[in-house]
């Protein structure tokens, strides 16, 4: 509450009453698209809008419905009605529920700054995939017709029918409209939401130009309080609702930070990533609660705010206090609003969630990438959102440890006769030198990740005739266990050999490692602090062994 000031209210009012006037057709459409009815539209653009703006950790960001999570909601609200025609809905509505207690979870865990860490060929696909397949879901209305059960796949199937049962009034009026929207100039965009002007048109053709019943309108709208959505699943139901719950809290947190960062950019200001999760995931579960559609940080809303001159949280808050007015008083005035228009609206912003600009650029940038985001952004149009983000994530993740492995595994190096391309002082070389390959040099540099042990494994033979073998991990910020079982087996094979083990330079992650193995228990395990006293004292071991041998031939001849 000390962040809900009225110290900027002109600037603030602006804002509120911009983004309020810019979410109000894309709730609608949302709201349509999704199979949950304009008014979980506007339910959803009030709850998450308002408990984000009050209890979220950014001062300027603007919470509603987006197409990313109409899209994944829109597949929940098919599945679940398919399997549960009469409990369906209210099963959606708890997954809304999952979504926004996994994302409280998150926020509370103080996870909040790993969750944009995800590889950007993964996100760009995983949008992209997602624009194409709200691209695919409006095109039933644009023609007239209702969409068929089944998602993006079953209205590619149902297309050609589609096409010859079209109607052409409403595929003119919506794609009149769809060309409005893409032509509308930019310079011209912050005095008149393209959206706000084209409902607007839209309705008044409606009203004034065609007869009643000759084309699909949203119908009316219940006005007042919803009832609430209590939670509801079956056993069986459990775990599906609970993993797409976390499907949706995900890309609800993914696409919020991202928005979230867009507007650190704008205003230099730096949001609480753990914070911001708590409050969208409060508005998400109240959403849920009342029927609403999930909610995330939105781009255009933000952005809009911002450059009308928001300067807190209290146009976030006059915003959904103004689109509540609309549920509670003003919902009969939108019965007239053409089905076609909001379809254009909607196929709008799925065109806006295409990634553009990675599309026409990420064959430059590499094959790798390339073939991960058509990959991820194919398997989520042709078949499942969460198998696409798991095997984006596990993929990428299987090619940075790949790449990671290699850096580190060309700089393992067994060194027993010196050349030219060593880093090593001169004092070092001229003692290893004499000892004329009795001492092996083992150097180790950067992070020694489980990959790197097969690197290690490989130079293991080098070891067979060494008397003392040197374990240089002064360039080693970070060991891990399959590496240090690696390194144990090499210094135990040394010592069955009668051989002495030199550990130098190495940081205090290392030892630790180490140390829990209790290699460091070994006496002919030894620590020194870089490598030129480990070199020195190797070779006085060597000067000893010498000393010894000698002394011992001259008691077998006498």
């Amino acid at each position: 509450m000390q962040r809900l000031t009225v110290k900027h209210f002109g600037s603030d009012l602006a804002g509120g009453v911009t983004t309020s006037i810019l979410s109000l057709p894309l709730a609608l459409a949302f709201g349509v698209a999704s199979g949950a009815g304009p008014q979980a539209g506007l339910y959803g653009a009030v709850c998450v809008g308002l408990f984000a703006a009050l209890f979220g950790g950014s001062t300027r960001l603007i919470s509603e419905p987006t197409g990313p999570m109409t899209v994944v909601m829109t597949a929940v609200i098919t599945s679940l009605m398919a399997r549960h025609p009469e409990h369906g809905m209210a099963m959606a509505f708890t997954v809304v529920m999952v979504a926004g207690a996994f994302q409280m979870l998150i926020g509370f865990m103080k996870l909040g700054r790993f969750i944009t860490l995800m590889p950007y060929a993964v996100i760009s696909g995983f949008m992209s995939g997602i624009g194409i397949i709200l691209i695919l879901m409006q095109l039933p209305p644009m023609l007239g017709q209702a969409a068929p059960p089944g998602g993006a796949l079953a209205t590619l199937d149902a297309l050609p029918g589609l096409i010859q049962e079209l109607d052409a009034t409403e595929l003119l009026l919506g794609g009149l409209a769809f060309c409005f929207l893409l032509l509308f100039p930019v310079r011209w965009r912050r005095f008149c939401p393209p959206q706000l002007l084209v409902l607007l048109i839209g309705t008044a053709v409606v009203i004034f130009f065609t007869m009643p019943g000759s084309l699909r309108t949203i119908g009316e709208i219940p006005m007042g309080l919803p009832s609430l959505m209590l939670p509801s699943f079956t056993p069986e139901e459990v775990t599906r609702i609970l993993l797409d719950g976390i499907v949706l809290g995900t890309l609800g947190a993914i696409d919020t930070l991202l928005t979230a960062m867009i507007a650190d950019s704008l205003t230099r200001e730096q949001h609480d990533s753990n914070r911001e999760l708590v409050g969208q995931g409060l508005g998400n579960i109240l959403s849920g609660l009342l029927g609403g559609l999930p909610g995330a940080g939105a781009t255009m809303g933000t952005v809009a705010n911002i450059q009308t001159g928001a300067k807190t949280i209290l146009a976030g808050v006059i915003r959904a206090l103004l689109l509540l007015v609309v549920v509670l008083w003003a919902a009969p005035l939108l019965a007239d609003v053409p089905m076609a228009i909001l379809s254009a609206i909607a196929m709008k912003v799925g065109i806006d969630i295409l990634d553009w600009s990675f599309l026409k650029r990420v064959h430059r940038v590499s094959r790798t990438s390339t073939i991960l985001m058509y990959s991820v952004m194919l398997l989520t149009v042709f078949f499942d959102l969460i198998v696409a983000v798991g095997f984006g994530v596990f993929l990428a993740n299987l090619l940075t440890i790949q790449k990671l492995s290699e850096l580190p595994a060309h700089k393992v190096k067994a060194i027993s006769i010196l050349d030219d391309g060593i880093e090593i002082s001169d004092e070092d070389r001229v003692l290893l030198e004499t000892a004329d390959g009795q001492i092996l040099l083992f150097q180790l540099s950067g992070p020694m990740i489980f990959g790197v042990a097969k690197a290690i494994s490989r130079e293991h033979a080098a070891i067979a005739n060494a008397k003392v073998l040197i374990l240089d991990m002064t360039d080693v910020p970070l060991m891990g266990t399959s590496v240090s079982l690696v390194i144990e087996t090499m210094a135990y094979d040394v010592i069955a050999a009668g051989g002495q083990v030199m550990v130098a330079g190495a940081g205090e992650p290392a030892k630790k490692r180490l140390r829990n193995l209790k290699v460091f228990d070994r006496e002919e395990v030894l620590d020194y602090p870089d490598r030129h006293t480990a070199v020195q004292a190797a070779m006085d071991v060597l000067r000893k062994r010498v000393r010894n041998s000698a002394s011992d031939r001259k008691m077998l001849a006498a």
